[in-house]
């Protein structure tokens, strides 16, 4: 899919493809190849979610949080990022599961939990050149799926316990409480925390919260009322959520619903 824009802001292109069928179980969302020529610098707060931002970058640098980075790939976060740039920007973002992001990527997640790293540091440093050089997204994204299924070739499978555990918190929103999940694997919970700690990056307990943080933030982003997402995405109360949000997006529930709201042409949050 294919969406084209253009405001007296400057003109995008964002292409979205889904990867091939075998990377599938290891990508939170499909491909998204992305073109920007802004007149004016972008700045955006960027809030935690539970994926692995993987960037091949086809253009200029992106600053986030003081660092410059062309390609990069940043771990979980439980704080917000401030992301920005000069306007123009083009390139390839996949956002990997945690257990993808493992398998693919090869280092334990704690290595990345918390850091953007440059792409070069944990994979080929030529990807972006070859992936530049090449006429078409279609080509590109071919190339890209290329590549991804080399790695998952030589790379074992995630560990059974914490692919289900993942699996379970991610289908419950984060609600699950750890303490049932241990039950269902008749582990103890150092132990489930050691485990997603190499192949996940953050303890479960962690992990949930930022799970239910993500759900709640995509409720208010359409539109539903503090309370009720408050009651629907497992938080104590609405006191609860406010604190959540205040920690993680770095504003009130309806702040940060506003903030979206605001945002003109789907380029994110404004900080």
């Amino acid at each position: 899919m294919v969406v084209r824009g253009e405001s007296d802001r400057g003109s995008w292109v964002l292409v979205h493809r889904a990867p091939h069928p075998l990377l599938a179980p290891f990508v939170r969302s499909g491909y998204e190849g992305y073109a920007q020529a802004l007149r004016d610098p972008v700045r955006r707060l960027e809030v935690p979610h539970a994926g692995i931002v993987l960037i091949v970058g086809l253009g200029p640098a992106i600053d986030v949080d003081g660092a410059s980075h062309t390609s990069f790939v940043a771990g979980l976060y439980d704080a917000p990022v401030v992301v920005a740039d000069d306007g123009r920007q083009a390139g390839i973002q996949v956002n990997l599961t945690p257990l993808g992001a493992r398998v693919l990527l090869g280092l334990p997640m704690r290595e990345l939990t918390g850091r953007t790293v440059a792409l070069d540091a944990v994979l080929d440093r030529h990807l972006p050149e070859r992936l530049a050089s090449l006429p078409t997204w279609d080509a590109r994204f071919r190339a890209f799926d290329a590549f991804l299924l080399g790695r998952l070739r030589d790379a074992p499978p995630p560990r059974p316990d914490v692919a289900y555990a993942w699996s379970r918190l991610e289908e419950s929103g984060g609600r699950l409480a750890v303490a049932e999940l241990c039950r269902e694997l008749r582990c103890s919970g150092r132990h489930l925390s050691a485990r997603f700690g190499e192949e996940v990056g953050l303890p479960p307990k962690a992990l949930a919260r930022v799970l239910r943080f993500e759900r709640a933030a995509a409720r208010l982003r359409a539109g539903e009322a503090p309370a009720a997402v408050a009651a629907a995405c497992g938080f104590a109360d609405q006191p609860h959520l406010n604190r959540e949000f205040r920690a993680l997006a770095g504003r009130p529930p309806a702040a940060f619903a506003a903030s979206v709201m605001d945002v003109q042409d789907g380029f994110g949050v404004a900080a």
